[in-house]
């Protein structure tokens, strides 16, 4: 790996969960190796309080976080672009590798389920990270 740091996008349609949570543990497991961003094809204008709270039992404060437009990251180049398994594509981000994860919306779920979705994710973006070539995973 090089001395800059991995830029990865992860993309879902409201940036209220599944992409706001990616991008905390993104940050959380890749350190300085990782420069991690979320933006949503249809935001919902805020980080939903479930996704606050499930990521703050990790020790990260997701209230700093905002529910962003895919389109600031049009032309933008990317190292990897991630899709959260909701129909999303973003054709105008440049990145050199594509992955669709199929996971499940969390919104609505109790508490119990949607940590599990966000396990889920925390191993796949571990799983990622280790791909992509990131020298030292951080254990959550």
């Amino acid at each position: 790996m090089t001395g800059k740091p991995l830029r990865i996008l992860f993309v879902c349609v409201e940036n209220a969960n599944r992409s706001q949570m990616a991008q905390a543990l993104a940050t959380l497991y890749g350190g300085e190796y990782v420069e991690a961003f979320s933006a949503g094809s249809r935001p919902s204008g805020q980080v939903n309080p479930k996704a606050i709270a499930a990521m703050a039992e990790l020790g990260y404060d997701l209230t700093t976080h905002t529910s962003k437009s895919l389109e600031a990251y049009n032309g933008v180049e990317m190292d990897a672009a991630i899709t959260m398994g909701c129909g999303d594509v973003c054709p105008q981000v440049r990145a050199k590798h594509r992955y669709d994860w199929q996971i499940p919306d969390p919104r609505d779920l109790p508490a119990e389920e949607f940590r599990k979705v966000r396990d889920l994710i925390g191993q796949k973006v571990k799983e990622v990270l280790i791909e992509l070539g990131v020298p030292s995973i951080r254990p959550a």
